[in-house]
């Protein structure tokens, strides 16, 4: 009887013990959450990481930190997060060039696009800019200009991108293939390298991103010939699809933005921050946000499971247009 009267009570302190964590684990969040992005600071991904950050921050009563992880085209940052713990505080803010791109651009990955992430919310399609530096080309008004000048110039014109492979990279490859002109593709570290090459005259055009797009096209600094989404921007409501402003019909290269958790993450957890980060991409102001200085379309559905569906689509699309440009990373 003493014995038994032991174990019962050794089991019921232990018991005691544990229920603090166990009450924890079903408070999540507790502590700081990180949202790692695998590009610079002050880069688009940087910007809208931060801009969440804020409104989540309020939503789960915790800070949430935006961390850099930058190499390998995003690989970097995927990386991490493909082998953090599932415990609902280490994300990734994705894009279609680290789970789409990559998977096709790159030989060997050390993670899964797929199989090693967890679906949070799809945040927004992203288009690039066509844009001309209008000091080294005052005659370059349209796009029909430049496809005019380069089929003059075969092999003599130049275009940048943040990287091989990168999303500029591939719609220069698509437009210089629709277009069927000889133009030179030349890769910079960056989207800031690229964009001084455009600007100092080391190079011809340039297929940026929309929010430092918009930004040199209103400060004058570049001028935008198209946009390579399949109707205009809000934020550049003058300048043209590529697909009517350049003569290629069907012309599109738009890349999304997303966020994703490592596998396995609890379905609970996996619902509470998908339903907070919806919840804050769909306010109207946040939306405004987007559309006005990021030139970022907001998802008409942002579910976990519309997200799926157009990764999915896009692995497949964009190994199409990766094989067409010859492009790959070791």
């Amino acid at each position: 009887m003493l014995r038994r009267f032991k174990l019962a009570a050794v089991a019921a302190l232990t018991l005691a013990s544990l229920a603090p964590a166990m009450a924890q684990d079903t408070k999540w969040p507790t502590r700081p959450i990180t949202i790692v992005g695998g590009f610079p600071v002050g880069a688009g991904t940087d910007l809208y990481t931060r801009k969440l950050g804020q409104g989540l921050s309020e939503k789960l009563g915790v800070p949430i930190v935006a961390e850099s992880r930058t190499g390998a085209g995003g690989n970097v940052a995927s990386d991490v997060v493909a082998r953090s713990a599932p415990d609902g505080y280490t994300f990734l803010f994705g894009t279609a060039g680290t789970h789409a791109i990559n998977a096709s651009l790159y030989k060997t990955l050390p993670f899964d696009v797929w199989n090693d992430f967890t679906h949070i919310a799809l945040l927004g399609d992203v288009p690039n800019v066509l844009l001309v530096n209008p000091q080294k080309h005052p005659d370059i008004k349209t796009c029909k200009d430049l496809i005019e000048l380069a089929r003059k110039n075969p092999g003599k014109m130049n275009y940048a991108s943040t990287g091989n492979g990168a999303s500029g990279h591939l719609a220069g490859a698509l437009f210089t293939k629709m277009a069927d002109v000889d133009i030179v593709h030349v890769p910079y570290r960056g989207q800031g390298p690229a964009m001084t090459a455009l600007l100092s005259g080391e190079v011809d055009f340039f297929f940026n991103q929309s929010a430092a797009s918009i930004a040199a096209v209103k400060s004058g600094q570049a001028r935008a010939l198209g946009v390579t989404v399949s109707k205009p921007m809000e934020a550049l409501p003058d300048v043209p699809t590529v697909a009517e402003g350049c003569g290629l019909p069907g012309y599109e290269s738009s890349t999304w933005y997303g966020l994703f958790g490592p596998a396995k993450l609890p379905a609970d957890i996996q619902k509470r921050m998908s339903e907070a980060v919806i919840e804050e991409i769909s306010k109207p102001e946040f939306q405004r946000w987007l559309i006005e200085t990021q030139g970022i379309t907001p998802p008409s559905d942002p579910s976990q499971a519309a997200f799926e569906k157009v990764h999915k689509a896009d692995i497949e699309r964009w190994a199409e247009i990766v094989k067409m440009s010859g492009a790959t990373v070791d």
